[in-house]
């Protein structure tokens, strides 16, 4: 029996419902911008045929002109056809989030909309799930259903490992994908020494990071003394949360953390989404491909 049989009616609806949310937003808010932004790896060699006048003779193929004693042409294709991988991170901190949704909802939403924004260029799309491993791997392939599995994958995938690793997934991509791919790389990047990789990958990759973020990651309410467990280590810690000057230093230290992870993609030449799950995840993504395309001139 499939795994998708033993899904609940709740989560087959979770599912059907980013869904079409996901499409509702392809065709009427992003509506031509993933094609815009990712371009094909340019015309690739056809065929040949027989010079017509108005045919550009800068096209004429001058070897088969000469064995067939009169000119052909070369006819170029456009290869628009792209992979896209989206690399997302599963491990114990992404099943957090203290507004509305997990982190790894609000992952499952962003991978949809653009796994759809994908399929409708038809290009193919696949994933690779991580913690302080790859725990999955999807081949890219297209299709409606396709995108389906995807976004179940990371609804349901329950990870027995607490920490991320986010050198694993990465250079597992750069082992499965020889040719050069559009990868999202969604995480909320609690690791350290992944610089290098992140940075040998965009030579391979078009790789763009998505943070997601939750907003009590980012400072301590106000609520006296409470038991703070680090998701990724399982470690306790009582803390005062009446103590201003604790919830001062706690917020200035993510917000830096934050910062200094922002200017680091930035400053190594790759795109860089922060996803917050108490806003919009719409307003961001949008705003990634209005400076794309603006950056692009078109």
């Amino acid at each position: 029996m499939s795994k998708q049989e033993f899904l609940s009616e709740e989560l087959i609806a979770q599912i059907k419902g980013i869904q079409l949310r996901a499409k509702h937003l392809v065709t009427n808010t992003f509506a031509g911008e993933y094609k815009s932004t990712f371009k094909g790896r340019g015309m690739e060699f056809d065929e040949v045929r027989e010079y017509t006048p108005g045919d550009d003779i800068r096209s004429i193929d001058w070897n088969v002109t000469a064995r067939m004693n009169h000119p052909f042409v070369k006819i170029y294709r456009d290869e628009r056809e792209l992979t896209v991988i989206f690399v997302v991170d599963v491990s114990a901190s992404s099943a957090f989030g203290t507004v509305n949704k997990f982190k790894n909802e609000i992952s499952a939403e962003i991978t949809a909309l653009l796994a759809y924004m994908a399929l409708r260029s038809n290009d193919k799309v696949g994933l690779i799930i991580f913690s302080d491993h790859v725990e999955h791997y999807i081949p890219p392939k297209k299709g409606r259903g396709h995108v389906w599995k995807l976004i179940r994958e990371i609804l349901t995938y329950k990870s027995q490992a607490r920490k991320t690793d986010l050198a694993v997934p990465l250079e597992f991509l750069n082992q499965v994908i020889k040719h050069k791919s559009i990868a999202f790389l969604i995480s909320d990047f609690q690791d350290e020494g992944y610089k290098k990789i992140v940075q040998t990958t965009a030579k391979h990759h078009e790789l763009i990071a998505i943070s997601v973020t939750d907003p009590k990651e980012m400072e301590i309410p106000n609520i006296g003394y409470i038991e703070l467990e680090d998701a990724e280590t399982g470690e306790f810690i009582l803390v005062n949360s009446a103590d201003f000057s604790l919830r001062s230093g706690y917020k200035m230290h993510s917000a830096k953390n934050l910062k200094e992870q922002k200017n680091f993609f930035q400053s190594s030449g790759i795109d860089y989404i922060n996803i917050n799950t108490g806003e919009s995840y719409i307003r961001p993504i949008a705003e990634f491909f209005r400076k794309r395309n603006k950056i692009a001139g078109r």
